[in-house]
């Protein structure tokens, strides 16, 4: 480092990513600081993965608990606790905080906690008003969710809001078709509330293996999410507005003859007080919402499910010639660097790839690159990845859908019930799909909707990345009785493309 730097390298964002770049960058001997506006941890462990998957965790129970009576179990259980899981869930939260602020810490990382902005490609302006001089800036700010277009928009909660809410709502109306959305309705539908579904597509899920994401679907309307597809909210207003407007107003009433009428108290401080989040103070209140279909509700809660976008805005990274694309990600070539040469981003800023593993990746890539004189390309292909529904899906590689436009493929598929499914009396299915190209045998994807398909996938995913064939799958023995045994036991193809 020259006297010129106050650091070597400076990271904008304390998410998994970045602490990554940031921790293995000081492993090389930079001097490294990192600015978070928030909670060190960023979306992955404050507000998306681990959160959600700890809800995953206890929204299966239910219908755990009702298995066992089939098994020869007699179980007694109460309604679920919010208030208590809630409790523990933001225990564990500040816990992995620490830990992350420990691991900064322990690798001599200098933190600040505010925001940071860009004055040029080497000055990083604190929020005190400060400024810091660095040979290299990182960008790993990640993304957020975003609102449809329509009125009142922000009367509904984003995924962002539902780890704060305060009570479990008895009704929910969410709006959207991906992963996001779908993982929630059956985490929410799990832990007792009703779940209604909005999605304006054909079918939930789009980018998915078809097969995968229908057998999904079929599976959530039979617990009784009430799925719409093909439908969008029309209007959408608080509940005691709209009885307010439909009621007449007596002609000797307050209301008629001018005086105030005292407003009613609804709505959420803690939804409103959110840092992460634009949801009104009302959206702790019910919703009235009508929908495309004609359809007509009210919600306790309206949850936007609608996409994410990347956190650029006001950073300063366009006014001093970095290139953003349509949605506001940071372009950036093979090595994550942007067209200022100083300028790198990794992560969900990027609108690369949305995961956070990959993110990780990305900022260890960065360091060999940038610290490590071996230039290191990212490497986004045959990513493995899980939707946490229930049951739940892992996928690698490509669907059949995106393959048989590529090559002639064979197409190996079973589905069936799982023993422990079947004997409990349910009806859920498991689906084992691989999908194999003619000439190179080499296995293109693998599809997996089953309990547990997220464990399944990693396993599968080396094997696939490591350029499998089909019949290296077929020497494998299998392990009985499972449900991955049929990976390796499918011997003829379903049909061929």
């Amino acid at each position: 480092m020259t006297d010129a730097f106050d650091y070597d390298l400076f990271v904008i964002g304390g998410g998994s990513g970045g602490v990554r770049a940031a921790r293995t960058s000081s492993a090389k001997g930079a001097r490294v600081a990192l600015a978070e506006e928030s909670r060190m941890g960023g979306t992955c462990v404050i507000r998306g993965c681990v959160p959600k998957k700890l809800m995953v965790f206890a929204s299966e129970y239910r219908q755990t608990f009702a298995d066992a009576e089939r098994y020869g179990w007699s179980v007694k259980v109460d309604d679920f606790d919010w208030p208590a899981f809630r409790k523990g869930l933001h225990a564990e939260l500040d816990r992995l905080e620490e830990i992350y602020r420990g691991l900064l810490s322990g690798s001599d990382v200098e933190v600040f906690d505010q925001r940071a902005t860009l004055d040029d490609a080497h000055t990083v302006r604190l929020a005190d008003g400060t400024t810091k001089r660095a040979k290299h800036i990182l960008i790993a700010t990640g993304g957020s969710p975003v609102r449809p277009e329509m009125q009142n928009a922000d009367l509904g909660l984003v995924s962002n809001d539902i780890f704060l809410m305060e009570e479990l709502p008895e009704s929910v109306l969410i709006v959207g078709g991906g992963y996001i959305a779908c993982e929630f309705a059956c985490i929410l539908h799990g832990l007792g509330v009703e779940v209604t579904q909005y999605y304006r597509g054909a079918q939930i899920l789009r980018g998915f293996d078809d097969e995968a994401r229908g057998l999904i679907a079929e599976a959530m309307c039979e617990r009784g999410i009430d799925l719409h597809v093909g439908t969008n909210i029309v209007e959408m207003e608080p509940w005691a507005e709209h009885e307010e407007a439909r009621r007449p107003v007596p002609a000797n009433s307050d209301a008629a003859m001018g005086a105030p009428v005292e407003e009613r108290e609804v709505g959420s401080d803690v939804l409103a007080a959110n840092p992460k989040s634009d949801t009104r103070y009302e959206a702790g209140c019910p919703m009235w919402v009508k929908g495309t279909n004609g359809h007509e509700k009210r919600f306790d809660h309206v949850l936007f499910a609608t996409g994410r976008s990347p956190n650029t805005e006001g950073l300063g990274l366009e006014e001093i010639g970095v290139e953003l694309g349509r949605r506001g990600e940071v372009i950036v070539n093979e090595y994550s660097q942007s067209s200022v040469p100083s300028v790198y981003a990794i992560g969900d800023v990027t609108d690369r790839v949305a995961l956070t593993p990959v993110a990780i990746r990305e900022g260890m890539a960065f360091t060999e690159t940038v610290f490590g004189d071996t230039p290191t390309p990212v490497d986004h292909e045959l990513i493995p990845s899980a939707v946490f529904t229930q049951p739940e899906m892992g996928t690698i590689g490509l669907t059949e859908e995106a393959a048989r436009d590529i090559e002639p493929i064979e197409v190996y598929c079973a589905s069936f019930r799982p023993m422990q499914q079947a004997f409990a009396g349910r009806s859920d299915r498991a689906l084992m799909k691989l999908i194999v190209g003619r000439d190179s045998r080499r296995v293109l994807g693998c599809h997996i909707v089953a309990d547990h398909a997220g464990e399944m996938i990693q396993m599968a995913g080396i094997a696939i990345k490591m350029g499998a064939t089909k019949e290296d799958f077929d020497r494998v023995c299998a392990v009985h009785p499972t449900i991955s045994e049929e990976l390796v036991t499918m011997r003829t193809p379903l049909r061929t493309a």
